[in-house]
């Protein structure tokens, strides 16, 4: 044995989800409507040419790894960022890398930067230069939507690609995948591998978290035959206790749902704190609150509306378990809120209309003329600009198609803010009978 070898410690063994990442893109599991044959990151793979992208999408769907393939499939060099942890010196430190790594090898560099929605404006324009002089690539991950937290100048450089959570189908090849590959000697029963794949919520990499760990337990145990019970004895309390993608999982956030809905505020907080002690992700909750507001409360009360996205945007701000707080207290307030579903039920049914309606012009005095030849064809004549009529209102004027039949889609309610609304649409109703009864 050599000297060395005495103070070599061993390499830890890589996480499974590190073992089972994709070395092509033909292994890569889910994102088919960019990957398919003909699909944009397909072509941007097949093209020979690099250009720099956002990836957004939620966790655990294959981000870094497009990233890693990109730099594969081109032979760049891969120089990673995390924007929780590195600052501008770290910036600074990867294109001085960049520069060296061309001038010494001639290979181009590929600069990716994880959750890229973290970096504040100052340390997002730091790359701008260096993209624009093509020195590097610049590849960004980001769970956030990038209109709202990529600055305007970056995001004009980089094409926007959204990439989705994996479905149950492609998360059950995953799972096929790691037992094949990695996991050889488990077993699992149908329920028990369901209750996983729920669990996993189309995040692959905590499916194969979980899987990791189960094999851990199992080799402990000494069984290679794993079933439900064996989940329950064995896993963190989250899975124990919440079914995600089972019926406990539909029944739990129904009871929420209804709940705020029956104006109950103690049952929604005790449904929604239920949800989260039993492993909900936050962000799913944020998602369903948001919904309630625009579904169940409309425009009987607007704020509705704010507070549940503010509730919303403060999670992701904060984080567990201070954001969860600003949640609790949206739900509480959809509960107290009025209700009105007059807006949702008024959508659908101007949905249901026009799906089953033919394609009718545009009225001539409704369309717009910005140019002499339109203006000849009548577009705009007659038009009665509201501003200009008494009370603000173009009374008698018809803004749909001639010959459309008479439909009344909305009908508020008497309840909030809508009695309001109701008041005014009578109103005016009565100023558009009396002109036409003038005419």
């Amino acid at each position: 044995m050599a000297a060395s070898d005495l103070f070599e410690s061993p390499q830890p063994a890589a996480p499974l989800a590190e073992r089972l990442r994709p070395r092509t893109i033909d292994e890569v599991i889910g994102q088919s409507h960019l990957l398919g044959a003909g699909k944009p990151l397909r072509l941007a793979f097949e093209s020979g040419k690099l250009h720099s992208m956002i990836l957004w999408g939620p966790p655990g769907v294959g981000k870094t790894t497009l990233a890693r393939l990109m730099a594969s499939a081109f032979d760049a060099e891969f120089v990673p960022l995390s924007a929780v942890l590195s600052g501008v010196k770290d910036i600074r430190e990867a294109i001085a890398q960049a520069q060296l790594t061309l001038q010494q090898n001639g290979r181009h560099t590929i600069l990716f930067v994880d959750e890229v929605h973290r970096f504040n404006k100052s340390q997002q324009d730091a790359f701008l230069p260096f993209v624009e002089q093509g020195l590097v690539t610049f590849i960004g991950a980001t769970t956030e939507n990038p209109s709202f937290e990529v600055n305007s100048a970056l995001l004009s450089r980089a094409q926007v690609y959204v990439l989705q959570s994996l479905s149950e189908a492609e998360m059950a090849q995953l799972f096929e995948r790691a037992l094949r590959d990695a996991l050889q000697g488990l077993r699992f029963d149908e329920d028990a591998k369901a209750r996983i794949i729920g669990y996993a919520d189309g995040d692959a990499r905590r499916l194969l978290n979980v899987l990791e760990q189960l094999q851990t337990a199992a080799t402990t145990a000494g069984v290679s035959d794993l079933d439900v019970d064996f989940l329950d004895n064995t896993l963190a309390q989250n899975l124990r206790r919440f079914d995600k993608g089972g019926e406990a999982f539909y029944d739990q956030i129904s009871a929420l749902h209804k709940s705020v809905r029956g104006s109950n505020p103690d049952a929604a907080l005790y449904w929604f704190t239920r949800m989260l002690d039993g492993g909900a992700d936050p962000r799913y909750l944020a998602r369903r609150i948001v919904r309630m507001a625009w579904e169940d409360i409309g425009l009987a009360d607007p704020r509705a509306i704010d507070i549940t996205l503010s509730a919303a945007q403060t999670y992701e701000r904060l984080g567990s378990p201070e954001g969860e707080l600003a949640l609790a207290q949206a739900v509480l307030y959809m509960a107290v809120a009025a209700k009105s579903n007059a807006g949702y039920v008024a959508y659908n049914a101007a949905r249901a209309f026009v799906a089953g309606d033919g394609s009718r012009p545009v009225p001539l005095h409704l369309r717009n003329a910005p140019t002499k030849l339109m203006k000849q064809l009548d577009y705009g004549k007659d038009y009665r600009y509201a501003h200009n009529e008494a009370g603000g209102y173009a009374a008698g004027e018809n803004y749909f198609p001639e010959g459309m039949p008479q439909v009344s889609f909305y009908e508020p309610t008497e309840r909030g803010l809508e009695g309001k609304i109701t008041e005014k649409l009578a109103q005016l109703r009565e100023l558009d009978a009396a002109a036409k009864k003038k005419s």
